[in-house]
């Protein structure tokens, strides 16, 4: 099976397109990655030297698969941090170039707007880019709590109103939806949630919370998550596969001695997870 994924790439690092790649394809799944930016390393060790590229190298890329008859073999597209709204409008573009070709593929839009205690960290015009024209496209959507809220329109405190915004999501277009890094008022101190709700269900992984921070996490998140429901899984299992894989990649990454993510080091956790935790029906 192969995936499109169009993401940022980074030399030193793992984020974007560098943190998603190679899980899926530890897990056998082929991946053609387009790039939106080429940096030296992400911004969290300030700001990087390197290139942002133009929409016209995701429709020339996409153009070029096309001309080599591969997008009939793509069975789904993911996307990452967009960067502007036209980066997303050519993301888009590219989606509906992949299903013309393949029906049957699904498109994975990871909406990256902002986080807890950061706030919106994106350009004017992109978190209306993903709640009025992304949502609609997206077979599967993987906010975090904060952009869950925001695309939502309503808070997300507890499990009631944790249900009542994903339901508002699902309702918006996708068929399935991963909120990560979710804390409500039923989340004990010291762990972090997980939610997946697909037609048959919502479903909640616990995680105890590592006292670290995390760059591209969610990127390793949602590549696991599509890859598992490419399989076939749903989104009960893929959930309990996906946040399995994730605990052991951040516990090897803290036992490492913490900074970026030991994506080479953990890289079994992505297929057999060493401990294996169970989504439970929420």
């Amino acid at each position: 099976m192969n995936v499109l994924s169009i993401q940022s790439h980074v030399v030193y690092g793992h984020v974007g397109n560098s943190a998603a790649v190679f899980p899926m394809q530890r897990l056998g799944f082929g991946v053609w990655p387009i790039h939106t930016v080429h940096f030296a390393h992400h911004t969290g060790y300030g700001a990087p030297r390197g290139e942002v590229f133009t929409p016209a190298l995701i429709d020339a890329s996409v153009a070029g698969l096309a001309e080599r008859g591969a997008l009939a073999r793509c069975d789904a597209a993911l996307s990452g941090y967009v960067g502007a709204p036209e980066t997303g409008a050519a993301v888009l573009r590219a989606v509906a170039v992949v299903k013309a070709a393949n029906p049957r593929a699904l498109y994975c839009c990871d909406p990256v707007m902002g986080d807890v205690g950061r706030g919106i960290f994106v350009r004017d015009g992109v978190p209306g880019f993903f709640k009025e024209r992304a949502l609609a496209v997206a077979d599967v959507i993987t906010p975090n709590h904060f952009e869950l809220e925001l695309l939502a329109g309503r808070e997300a405190r507890d499990h009631s109103a944790l249900r009542a915004a994903l339901a508002h999501v699902l309702g918006r277009g996708p068929g399935c939806a991963l909120a990560t890094s979710l804390v409500t008022a039923e989340t004990p101190e010291g762990f972090l949630d997980m939610a997946a709700c697909d037609a048959r269900g919502l479903y909640l992984l616990r995680t105890p919370r590592l006292d670290a921070s995390f760059h591209g996490a969610g990127d390793v998140t949602a590549a696991l998550f599509l890859a598992h429901l490419l399989r076939g899984r749903g989104a009960r299992e893929a959930l309990s596969l996906t946040g399995s894989s994730l605990a052991g990649l951040l516990r090897r990454t803290v036992a490492d001695g913490g900074g970026e993510l030991a994506l080479v080091a953990a890289q079994d956790e992505f297929v057999t997870p060493s401990i294996l935790l169970q989504a439970e029906p929420l």
